[in-house]
């Protein structure tokens, strides 16, 4: 018989840390309200979860590289809005803050999710953030917690 292993999508008595970029406040803010809902919904208590705010999407994997280096944090869940405007600039945020932290989470053995919106426009990004495509932090927090129930698994 093949052999299965699955994250649940239950989480409690851990604790988790949340780092969002306050650029885009107007996104950002709602997908910290759509990872902070799923949190609480799938079993962890909002005193086991900490919130961490940066200035934007490029400061985020510092903050989570700090946060994933402690004991007591299970996983980071990382969260953030870069919109691409009239020049390349959002080029050289995106890819590297995705390549950081899979480094990250790959260097703590922790999961450290990927909530940053890359988006065209700002309607992509609103749709992104609790409109018509759902919420990235509802998602990013899913993911979450099924690795972090993986990895106890796999252990």
């Amino acid at each position: 018989m093949t052999d299965v292993i699955e994250g649940d999508l239950l989480i409690r008595d851990c604790e988790v840390a949340i780092v969002v970029a306050r650029w885009n406040d107007m996104i950002t803010s709602r997908l910290l309200a759509g990872a902070i809902d799923t949190f609480k919904r799938h079993g962890l208590s909002e005193d086991n979860i900490t919130v961490v705010h940066v200035p934007g999407s490029f400061e985020i994997p510092l903050a989570a590289q700090e946060l994933a280096a402690k004991e007591k944090f299970v996983g980071v869940c990382c969260l953030g809005a870069v919109i691409q405007g009239e020049t390349s600039h959002h080029e050289y945020i995106n890819q590297p803050a995705a390549a950081s932290l899979m480094q990250i989470g790959l260097k703590y053995h922790k999961p450290v999710t990927f909530g940053v919106l890359t988006c065209g426009n700002m309607d992509q990004a609103i749709d992104r953030a609790g409109g018509k495509a759902g919420n990235k932090g509802h998602e990013a927090a899913l993911a979450l917690i099924e690795m972090v129930n993986v990895l106890k698994k796999l252990s």
